[in-house]
């Protein structure tokens, strides 16, 4: 009995090696993918549903197949939602490793610090890959930075992160905030920012900048920040010329050459460093600044000290020929 059932369990022995080779070789194997091609999978997607998109989209030949070898092979891992990339000539075990252990690919777009709002809408539309549209955000609501997003996100949604990540580090530096600042509520803070942003692109200034300004708004100067004449006329785009006479008197809500205070509102969107500039000015009795032909300010704490760098930077624009 025994010597006829040997044959028999030869051959199923057999048939068992056989039909587990033919289902390594179908998980370990290569597929005909020729070049590395990415994969979005949905949020809250099932395996079985992935599987069966991977078979549309031709990555794998039978969704049915794949899911009885990733149920033998595959682990209990979940699969990550997200955009992957698949290299060339992937096996379908190296899809599933993918799925559930890989990176998701993350794209990126950056909003530089004094960049205003108009804008940042214009950048968020010209960004391929995000879908739907958005309107101008509020001036001030951004805060500047670069930030991931996803293949299909809506820019709606990649905005609303920017804001909230404003509103986090302003209440974060707000708390922080120095004892004798020339503000009184968070909004003051960023529209004084902004103009501080704006009037300086050397980074160590920005305290000092700060306490100028500071100064100018507790004593009741006007501010006469250049960067408000121009914001009326642009919302902030680049003025691409040189202020007229008629603008420097002109008479709104943002020209600080015509009126005491800050401004009705932000005239961009300041970064986190600007912000924490106006939180915490330097300490300084300085009123006056005018640029240095370094890219920086001679800053001045009277009127003649001022005159005297004034001068100077004619004679360096005479020597330019620049004037």
């Amino acid at each position: 009995m025994l010597r006829r059932l040997k044959p028999l369990l030869l051959a199923a022995a057999l048939v068992a090696v056989l039909a587990v080779g033919w289902l390594a070789m179908g998980w370990w194997g290569g597929t005909d993918l020729d070049e590395e091609t990415s994969f979005i999978v949905k949020s809250g997607s099932s395996l079985t549903s992935v599987a069966q998109e991977l078979e549309d989209d031709q990555f794998i030949s039978s969704a049915d197949a794949f899911l009885l070898r990733a149920k033998i092979f595959g682990g209990g891992d979940s699969i990550q939602a997200g955009e992957f990339a698949f290299p060339a000539g992937v096996s379908p075990s190296g899809i599933l490793d993918i799925l559930q252990h890989a990176q998701p690919i993350q794209r990126f777009v950056t909003i530089p610090e004094g960049m205003p709002s108009i804008m940042v809408q214009e950048r968020l539309m010209a960004t391929p890959l995000l879908t739907g549209s958005v309107d101008v955000p509020a001036e001030g609501s951004v805060l500047p930075g670069t930030y991931a997003f996803e293949r299909g996100q809506p820019r709606a949604e990649v905005l609303q992160r920017m804001q909230a990540e404003m509103a986090r580090t302003l209440d974060e530096l707000w708390a922080k905030r120095s004892g004798d600042i020339a503000v009184s509520n968070p909004r003051e803070a960023v529209i004084l920012a902004s103009i501080v942003e704006k009037e300086t692109g050397v980074p160590e200034e920005r305290r000092m900048v700060a306490g100028l300004y500071s100064n100018r708004v507790r004593t009741g100067m006007m501010l006469q920040a250049d960067p408000t004449i121009i914001y009326p006329i642009t919302k902030g785009k680049p003025l691409g010329r040189r202020i007229r006479q008629s603008e420097i008197s002109a008479i709104n809500d943002y020209n600080t050459y015509s009126m005491v205070g800050l401004p009705k509102g932000p005239i961009t969107n300041p970064g986190r460093e600007s912000i924490a500039a106006v939180l915490n000015p330097a300490e300084t009795e300085a009123i006056y600044m005018v640029a240095d032909g370094s890219g920086g300010h001679a800053f001045a704490t009277t009127l003649a000290e001022h005159n005297a760098n004034v001068e100077k930077w004619f004679a360096l624009r005479r020597a330019r020929g620049e004037m």
